[in-house]
């Protein structure tokens, strides 16, 4: 990834320059409206300046008409440059990326029709292919030095991950067979070990690609927020060419002579032209912004929504904690050897590829294998039934929530000890997650898993309550182990017990009262979450499912990174916000320099108008227009960049921006122009 912080790098200004020249079509020119009456405008004075040359004298000299013309076509060139150098950091960023999407070798597994199954891994037939023709549901192989050449999920094996490439981080991850990081993206190469993946997409639409034409702007479509703020600037530009329009009869009430050229140069002036040449660079600054904090968006709509997020739920494992959660303790019911439980507890762990999961075996120190077991039976874990296991032998093994064993030891017509039900209590007051054990539906006891909250995590939701959003933490753990994490967190509300649908039915609600909700899982069981959500983030590191319901891909696999999100995303509108409401504030000082140059030879009494003391009425036009094409290029590093964020309420906010750029787009103008108008009367 380039995460070069310099805004205006050679080669980019020089790309940057020709798209100036290129935007200039009409057909580019005409999806903003604001720029598309100035390059009408531009065209007229170009005309203006032939008819001058055939013998017109009317208009004023050639060179003042054609110095009017020049100041019109340096509006559109910066208006067009400002767009182009935002465009050109992100094909800067498309190339850095092709360059890891070259042709790798890939280690295709040869399975025939069939699917592929653990036992066919020690001896399965490999070919090598180019990646191109890898197709969705291959199966390769890779190993120590290899680039795993396509996005997949990790069906077998454990391996070290350098995604440098990617994500720009040189720390290594850890990509394992089941659970939620088994997804590998294409361009990563493998520093240990040995994993078979499944290959997950189609050739050319990999992450990879879809990353490419992303930061390129080839699938970027205009916000809401934008739409209403170019139907708003073109309403100003309908009534501004009406005053316009209307001032010709007034002045040939008052016998006064107004060129073509000061009636444009009115037009220019008074219309926005500063927002209307920043607004496509400030949308696509933004996407921009997110890409440097390694998060791809799928879409500008994305990045502005965050900014106006009201709640964020969040998963607890992985996210609020440190990650995986490990088994501590065995403890057995009363009356229950505590090997006999033990063996239970591994046998029901030995299909279970979480690491919770692993953590059981590896606390019991056993190797499950040594109890000899006749052709065991497993059950997955499933949201709904919420506890796995193994039958054999007419032997029932089930290990799960607590509630979800209840249920099953309580159906059977036995009875759940009381002394499980106070350390179930017990390891839930105290920050642990808990796993009752069954044996043909009596109670054997219960496993401690124990999370550790991350450092610092209190202070980041510190940080979103002052932005103003509303943390919900999302868990499986029962209501006492959700309290207590939650309380330990300083989130201000959790869901215990989650299903899918909890989280779904939560996100409705929420919506239907009118908040724009965030959500960031990494689990297929949170796709229909992450899609449901108005921003919905998947972590890189997650499964297949999770990144195609999300709107965002978080590259760095940081549960936490939605506060820059939000940042970048209220950044946006801010700037959006600011950069209007000085390009409006602008119109009082160009008013006071045009209007009374229009007329003051006639009506003597508007001198008092001008209060600038502007040179003449042929200085006054020029130094306007000369202001109102210099103030965008000024302003383009502050729309690249974005208006500093400080999470402050709304009110104080623009109060703020009204004050700063409000007060400053008044005043800038009038020293702006007696400064030009000064310089031009040097050289008049």
């Amino acid at each position: 990834m380039i995460n070069n912080k310099s805004l205006f790098q050679k080669n980019m200004v020089q790309q940057a320059l020709k798209q100036s020249f290129v935007k200039l079509n009409p057909k580019d020119m005409f999806r903003n409206p604001v720029m598309f009456t100035v390059e009408i405008g531009t065209f007229v004075m170009l005309l203006v300046c032939l008819w001058i040359l055939l013998g017109e004298n009317s208009q004023g000299s050639f060179g003042y008409n054609f110095l009017v013309f020049l100041i019109l076509l340096l509006t559109l060139l910066f208006a067009n440059f400002a767009e182009a150098i935002a465009e050109a950091r992100g094909k800067a960023q498309a190339d850095s990326l092709r360059k890891t999407r070259e042709e790798t070798p890939a280690k295709k597994i040869n399975v025939g029709n069939e699917e592929f199954r653990k036992e066919d891994s020690g001896n399965y037939n490999v070919s090598v292919i180019s990646s191109s023709m890898l197709k969705k549901n291959d199966v390769f192989l890779c190993v120590t030095g290899d680039i795993i050449p396509s996005d997949g999920e990790i069906i077998e094996g454990l391996a070290t991950i350098d995604e440098s490439a990617i994500t720009g981080e040189s720390a290594p991850v850890i990509r394992e067979a089941g659970g939620d990081k088994s997804s590998v993206t294409g361009g990563t190469k493998v520093l240990s070990d040995k994993i078979i993946v499944k290959v997950t997409t189609q050739p050319g639409e990999s992450f990879l690609d879809k990353m490419i034409a992303l930061v390129e702007g080839a699938s970027r479509q205009k916000t809401p927020n934008e739409i209403a703020l170019t139907i708003l600037l073109a309403g100003f530009t309908l009534v501004f060419i009406i005053v316009t329009v209307t001032l010709k009869p007034f002045a040939d009430y008052a016998n006064v002579s107004i060129t073509i050229a000061s009636f444009i140069s009115l037009f220019v002036c008074l219309v926005p032209t500063t927002i209307g040449g920043l607004l496509s660079a400030i949308g696509i600054a933004g996407m921009d912004r997110a890409l440097r904090a390694n998060v791809i968006t799928k879409s500008g709509r994305a990045v502005e929504t965050a900014g106006d997020i009201d709640v964020l739920l969040l998963d607890k494992t992985g996210t609020i904690t440190i990650g995986n959660r490990k088994a501590t303790q065995f403890y057995p019911a009363k009356g229950i050897d505590e090997e006999t439980f033990i063996k239970a507890a591994v046998l029901s762990s030995m299909a279970d590829e979480t690491p919770e999961g692993k953590s059981v075996i590896d606390l019991a120190g056993v190797n499950p294998s040594d109890y000899g077991v006749d052709k065991p039976i497993f059950i997955p874990f499933t949201a709904e039934t919420r506890c796995s296991g193994v039958d054999y032998n007419h032997v029932s093994i089930r290990k799960g929530a607590t509630d979800a064993i209840r249920q099953l030891v309580l159906r059977a017509g036995n009875n759940f000890p009381m002394e499980i039900e106070d350390k179930v209590t017990d390891i839930s007051q105290n920050g642990g997650t808990p796993l009752v054990v069954s044996e043909n539906e009596t109670v054997l006891g219960v496993i401690e898993l124990q999370d550790i909250i991350k450092p610092g995590i209190q202070e980041r939701f510190d940080r979103l309550r002052k932005m103003g959003i509303k943390t919900v933490m999302v868990t499986g753990d029962n209501p006492l182990t959700a309290k207590y994490i939650a309380e330990k967190a300083g989130v201000d509300d959790f869901i215990a017990e989650a299903k899918p649908e909890d989280k779904m039915n939560y996100i409705k609600k929420e919506q239907a009262e009118g908040r724009l909700v965030a959500m960031m899982g990494d689990g297929t069981n949170d796709a229909p979450a992450l899609a449901q959500a108005d921003v919905g983030v998947a972590m890189n590191s997650g499964t297949q499912a999770a990144k195609e319901a999300g709107n965002m891909v978080d590259l760095d696999n940081d549960p936490t990174k939605l506060i820059e999100i939000v940042e970048i995303g209220k950044q946006l509108l801010m700037t959006r916000g600011t950069l209007t409401t000085f390009s409006i504030a602008n119109d009082v000082a160009k008013y006071f320099a045009i209007i009374p140059a229009l007329f003051i030879t006639a009506i003597p009494a508007l001198q008092s108008l001008n209060i600038m003391h502007l040179h003449s009425p042929e200085s006054a036009i020029l130094s306007a227009v000369i202001f109102n094409a210099i103030i965008i290029p000024f302003l383009i590093p502050l729309a690249l960049k974005g208006v500093p964020y400080k999470p402050i309420g709304a009110s104080a906010l623009l109060r703020r921006n009204l004050f700063i750029f409000g007060l400053g787009g008044v005043l800038v103008p009038f020293v702006g122009i007696k400064v030009i108008d000064v310089i031009i009367t040097v050289f008049i």
